[in-house]
């Protein structure tokens, strides 16, 4: 299955995305680490105090996974909201679990770090009321080196790691498939692949090693490749151009959301006029090369290189 099948096959998923076990099984809250909670500075002035803010919500708290999506906080949109008047809060997670949670509980305001299809299946699973807001900017998915330097290294027998949750473990298998390291049966959901989608790993006979997603980059050395979401990487100083090969896909950009019942308030037009502001996007440009960017900002400024997203031809050694 190559990604042109993918290509057709995901609009059609992501019209109707809701199968349970693309559900994210990670800690729970009373295992997983505390979220870092972010000092608020209070950047209104007497001319700030004064600027056309949200009156009934003039403190935003913003949930996001810890890396590139607090750093976009920290960097910049917080300070563009706080000269605007408002208090900004950022909170930032470890897990893909709790972000949502917390949104819907109202410990946030808003939140940071997913894609579309896993929001909607979550909130689904989770009978959460949410809905997503504006795109962001978000570092592809990519496979990079672990005891191999190269794709040409390729081997029968070899260990590739991959996120365990379902949604990225899919992307992962659908990666291999492109790089022609497995084969993936016929007419399958590319949002939904596992392991029992494979038809073929005679090929390289790959030990496919799942780890949580935060654990990848640590692992890299126990592995012969890893695949590694853009964000864990980036937060581990792994620069995406690094990458041996990086998803081709733009369906995976990365969406903020918000309770449904926020829809049409100021504040949140102000978050969105933030992250879709020229400040914002010089910055995204020149902070994050190799990332996706949001599909209403037009032209591509991604780095990625035919080298880079090309399927590569390999042979067992």
């Amino acid at each position: 299955m190559k990604l042109t099948d993918i290509s057709r096959q995901l609009a059609t998923a992501f019209a109707a995305v809701g199968v349970s076990s693309l559900v994210l099984v990670g800690c729970n809250n009373s295992s997983a680490p505390e979220a870092t909670k972010e000092a608020v500075t209070n950047g209104t002035t007497a001319e700030t105090a004064a600027s056309d803010i949200d009156p009934e919500h003039t403190k935003i708290v913003i949930g996001t996974t810890e890396g590139d999506f607090a750093d976009m906080v920290r960097n910049q949109v917080k300070s563009s909201l706080e000269a605007q008047g408002y208090e900004v809060e950022l909170v930032a997670f470890t897990d893909y679990v709790r972000p949502n949670l917390a949104l819907a509980e109202g410990d946030l305001d808003i939140n940071i770090f997913q894609h579309k299809p896993y929001l909607d299946t979550f909130k689904k699973e989770n009978n959460l009321d949410l809905v997503e807001v504006f795109q962001v900017p978000t570092a592809p998915l990519g496979i990079y080196s672990g005891k191999k330097s190269s794709l040409n290294e390729a081997y029968k027998g070899m260990s590739v790691s991959a996120p365990n949750d379902p949604s990225n473990f899919a992307r992962a298998l659908v990666m291999m498939d492109d790089l022609g390291w497995i084969t993936l049966k016929d007419n399958i959901d590319p949002l939904t692949a596992s392991k029992t989608d494979i038809a073929d790993n005679s090929k390289y006979d790959i030990d496919i090693v799942e780890l949580e997603a935060a654990q990848l980059p640590r692992a890299r050395d126990e592995v012969d490749f890893a695949v590694i979401n853009g964000n864990y990487a980036t937060d581990a100083g792994i620069e995406l151009t690094e990458a041996l090969f990086q998803e081709p896909s733009f369906a995976y950009v990365n969406w903020s959301a918000i309770k449904s019942a926020d829809q049409g308030k100021k504040w949140v037009e102000d978050v969105t006029n933030a992250y879709n502001s020229e400040a914002f996007k010089k910055y995204a440009h020149e902070t994050f090369p190799g990332y996706k960017y949001p599909k209403i900002w037009g032209t591509d400024h991604s780095a990625n290189t035919d080298a880079a997203t090309a399927p590569v031809e390999t042979t067992a050694q």
